[in-house]
């Protein structure tokens, strides 16, 4: 017992320490990759140059100045709620990280670590349940301003976040269905399975439809453009219009921190996590037969690798997403949400129920 809280908090530590360095990161690949889709001159040529370090210097200037600026409250604001709001955010956005598996299982003599700091039976409803409670942070933040605008966008916020949380928990739930189990690391090694003997039986291969469909919510629960309305200072007042310095910070650190998660989420349920195809344990096979022998602790390492692999080219994809598409009108958004993709999951999960009833499964 001893052993599984040491080595649960060990890798919490390893997951979030992993996590927040690459949000960090994150602000320079962000500036990097529009410079270069758009032409841009300042980020994506200035700082070329091994004494400028591409501008890495950018997001350690940015915490410095965030840490060092006002944090201002505003006078006929409530002053708890205004300072507990980011923190709301932030932490549920990181410990919603507890559930997600970035590994299969280390053995280190008779010791075998499972490599999820938390391995939780209903992973999938814990996940779900936490990233419920950003919504909290969402509305404190325009409510504790006592700022009209600020109160709209709050409002308008929480609204967008829960009416696309319906749709990523259905299009979650046909994938339930089929793995049989609301456990991650479980539903990655359903995927180690094969299909027709060489097709990976990966989420998105058995759940195509689903995956487009929590693609689309994810990025809305994340509040990044098309779905950027909570947030879109050019043209509208966000709902953390009232905050600066570290308190600000936050809440855009959060949103690197949920872009994260998502492509976490993304690679765990629809793209195998971190199996990598044809490897087992002890190398390589093919046609149950072992082709490839390898040793259990670069077995592990690739497991490792596959995932991070997987994971970054998500970040990547969202960031191509963010720099292309225009967002949408409020009406228009929700629209989307309430109107088109939400018939769309009901009538994948009710596809999904005959079809699994028809093969007896």
């Amino acid at each position: 017992m001893l052993e599984h809280v040491i080595s649960s908090t060990i890798l919490s530590g390893i997951m979030i320490f992993n996590v927040i360095n690459l949000a960090a990161l994150h602000t320079w690949l962000e500036r990097k990759q529009s410079a270069v889709m758009q032409d841009r001159i300042g980020a994506n040529r200035a700082h070329i140059g091994p004494f400028r370090l591409l501008g890495l210097f950018h997001p350690l200037a940015d915490a410095i100045k965030m840490f060092f600026k006002e944090d201002f409250v505003p006078p006929s604001g409530h002053r708890v709620l205004h300072t507990l709001a980011p923190f709301l955010s932030m932490v549920f956005a990181l410990i919603t990280f507890a559930a997600i598996p970035f590994g299969d299982v280390l053995r280190i003599g008779d010791m075998e670590i499972g490599l999820q700091p938390a391995n939780l039976n209903i992973g999938v409803l814990y996940i779900l349940a936490m990233l419920s409670m950003v919504v909290y942070g969402v509305v404190l933040a325009g409510y504790s301003s006592n700022n009209n605008y600020a109160f709209l966008g709050g409002l308008r916020a929480s609204a967008q976040m829960i009416s696309y949380e319906v749709t990523l928990g259905l299009t979650i739930m046909g994938l339930v269905m089929i793995y049989g189990t609301l456990n991650l690391q479980e539903m990655i090694r359903w995927q180690g399975r094969l299909l027709f003997g060489f097709l990976p039986a990966w989420g998105v291969f058995m759940q195509p439809l689903g995956f487009l469909l929590f693609l689309a919510a994810g990025i809305a629960e994340t509040k990044r453009i098309p779905y950027d309305i909570p947030e879109a200072e050019s043209e509208i007042i966000g709902y953390f219009t009232e905050y600066s310095g570290m308190k600000f910070g936050m809440y855009f650190f959060t949103d690197y921190v949920e872009t994260i998660l998502l492509a976490c989420m993304s690679t765990a349920l629809f793209f195998g996590g971190w199996q990598v195809p044809f490897l087992r344990s002890g190398g390589f096979h093919w046609g149950g037969t072992l082709v490839l022998g390898l040793p259990h602790l670069l077995v592990t390492l690739m497991q490792i690798g596959s995932f991070t692999a997987k994971v970054l080219a998500f970040c990547w994809f969202f960031m191509l997403i963010r720099w292309t598409l225009p967002r949408f009108r409020y009406d228009q958004l929700m629209k989307v949400g309430w109107k088109m993709m939400l018939p769309l999951s009901l009538a994948n999960l009710l596809a999904t129920a005959v079809i699994l009833v028809m093969v007896g499964n």
